[in-house]
């Protein structure tokens, strides 16, 4: 089967289209004809792990996990002998996280996996990047930061792939949002749900009079330091970009201030807390009350092409990867 590898950290050329085995499930496995899978900044940072730390996770010299990706959308085409949750057929997506291997014709997960059931009102093409978008930004808008009716939230990168499900859940979640992009976005921002938009190339809102509850930097561009002066006293700070200088935020913060910096690794989650989020997720999505916003898609050929576009920044929403097989692929939604 097809796959895509890559034996070394750098460039997305060491991104190889490869040929390996077909897996075989285990008895509590099931094998998943994949579709769909997703390419975020997630994927471009871990594919160049530049920071030592990123590496404890990934693996010092190379990395541990040879076959790439972490985002799947697909169907069951077998299951193990032992297996109770699942039925051939089905449609499903979720995540494998630091176990990758999702960019291949098909992927053996246990049966406890991050793994749900594909709304009956998405593609799989939509459904691939929830699992590391919506699900992302659940974990922080109602676990490490609860969100409530009323407070002021402001999502800084609010025109990407986590930024167009954190501004549709902050809204769900009955926050007053403000969607930071460039202005050629703001139009997607308003469209998601903000209450308010900010063009970044023209306005500072951290010198702005406004005080939010909470500052959701998903661009990974906004220092704490400086975002402290747009919290209110008691306001929060957000980031899921992992690195040295958050973490010492946060230490910091947890001992000696009321304004609170805040880091999840959420990919490391315990799987029955993620597949919990994904349940909440695709109840909003069942309900129309949430969606994936797609920028482009690749053929699993072009998977350098999608790194390389996801790298220069800019993207409105999300990038897809599809991987074609002989037979039709699920309907798109309408």
């Amino acid at each position: 089967m097809k796959a895509v590898a890559a034996h070394k950290y750098g460039s997305p050329d060491v991104l190889n289209l490869v040929e390996i085995a077909k897996p075989l499930p285990a008895e509590n496995e099931i094998l998943i004809r994949v579709y769909a899978n997703g390419v975020s900044k997630a994927d471009v940072a871990m594919r160049r792990a530049d920071t030592l730390l990123s590496r404890l996770f990934l693996g010092l010299t190379k990395p541990k996990a040879s076959i790439t990706g972490t985002l799947f959308a697909g169907k069951i085409e077998a299951v193990g002998s032992a297996v109770t949750q699942w039925q051939v057929g089905e449609d499903v997506f979720g995540e494998t996280a630091t176990d990758f291997g999702t960019n291949a014709e098909y992927l053996a997960l246990k049966e406890t996996a991050t793994i749900a059931r594909i709304p009956a009102n998405m593609s799989y093409e939509e459904a691939a990047p929830i699992a590391d978008g919506a699900i992302t930004v659940h974990n922080f808008l109602t676990r490490v930061v609860e969100v409530k009716p009323g407070m002021k939230v402001l999502i800084n990168g609010a025109s990407g792939g986590l930024g167009t499900s954190a501004v549709q859940l902050a809204k769900h979640l009955g926050a007053e949002v403000t969607g930071v992009a460039s202005g050629d976005n703001l139009d997607l921002v308003t469209q998601m749900g903000a209450d308010h938009v900010i063009d970044y190339r023209t306005t500072d809102f951290t010198k702005g009079n406004v005080k939010y509850d909470v500052i959701f930097d998903l661009a990974g561009k906004l220092p704490f330091g400086k975002a402290k002066r747009a919290l209110t006293a008691d306001g929060t700070y957000l980031s899921p970009v992992m690195g040295l200088p958050v973490l010492i935020q946060m230490m910091w913060t947890q001992r000696f201030s009321r304004q609170k910096a805040k880091f999840s690794a959420t990919g490391l989650l315990p799987h029955d807390q993620l597949r919990e989020g994904l349940k909440d997720i695709t109840a909003l999505i069942e309900a129309g009350k949430m969606w994936t916003v797609i920028d482009r898609t690749f053929p699993i050929e072009q998977i350098r092409d999608a790194h390389r576009f996801v790298e220069k920044g800019g993207k409105r929403g999300n990038v897809v990867v599809t991987i074609d097989h002989a037979e039709p692929a699920r309907a798109a939604a309408e």
